[in-house]
């Protein structure tokens, strides 16, 4: 009977400790990520267009792996080009980025001239995904595509390539501001991703961003049905007021 009473006590204990973790995840969750994660990339770019004349998305051929969606802010890495034997290895910064990268969010490394040169292989992404981060944007190439696609970690890059970056590059900086497939990135700006590109929303100017970019999210949905009934996209647009 003693037993049962002190498991009961534990279970009690161990469920009211559940509920507080789970209270806290709920009430440590940025509600503007949380928006920017349900609206589409297209959406947003239009929205920093239309707002600010300002580009937001990366370039083309910024692709994912496999079909994903996320958003959270960036942790910024910068790589510069220079061929070495000895010193310390680009690889240890890049490291380091990582195991400091807070849970949500986005690894955004840049490689000077480097789509012949892998930024991201398969251990770094597994440690990613298992430190908790968003996805993974990478101006350079990737590698050990098999492992990501097998973890199904969101990355992002330019290409797909067997080479490394050891030897090749030096670290020149983390969570500074860079140049990332033609866009600014600072460190703590949102990233925006899905399957038609990535983008970056400047942190100062996110909650009006979202707002607009659920304001064009909601005219679009509204208008597939009313093209379906009606058959006219000249009508749709006349009423609606989007393309």
């Amino acid at each position: 009977m003693k037993r049962k009473l002190v498991a009961a006590a534990v279970a009690v204990v161990l469920v009211g400790v559940l509920v507080w973790v789970l209270t806290q995840q709920r009430a440590s969750a940025d509600p503007i990520i949380e928006g920017f994660k349900l609206v589409e990339v297209a959406s947003v770019a239009d929205a920093m267009e239309q707002l600010y004349g300002q580009r937001a998305h990366m370039s083309h051929d910024m692709r994912p792996l496999f079909p994903t969606k996320f958003a959270g802010p960036a942790v910024t890495v910068l790589l510069k080009k220079e061929e070495h034997k000895e010193g310390p290895p680009a690889s240890q910064g890049m490291l380091d980025a990582i195991d400091a990268a807070p849970p949500g969010s986005v690894y955004v490394i840049v490689l000077e001239d480097g789509l012949d040169f892998a930024g991201v292989g398969g251990l770094m992404a597994t440690a990613m995904k298992y430190r908790g981060l968003a996805g993974a944007v990478v101006d350079a190439s990737v590698r050990d595509t098999p492992q990501i696609r097998r973890l199904q970690f969101p990355v992002y890059s330019r290409g797909i390539v067997p080479s490394t970056s050891i030897n090749h590059y030096r670290f020149a900086g983390m969570n500074i501001p860079v140049k990332c497939a033609g866009v600014e990135v600072r460190p703590n700006d949102i990233i925006v991703a899905d399957e038609d590109g990535v983008a970056v929303v400047p942190r100062e100017k996110a909650a009006e961003v979202l707002k607009r970019a659920q304001e064009l999210d909601h005219t679009e949905h509204s208008m597939y049905p009313f093209i379906e009934k009606f058959r006219s996209i000249k009508e749709a647009v006349a009423k609606f007021g989007r393309i």
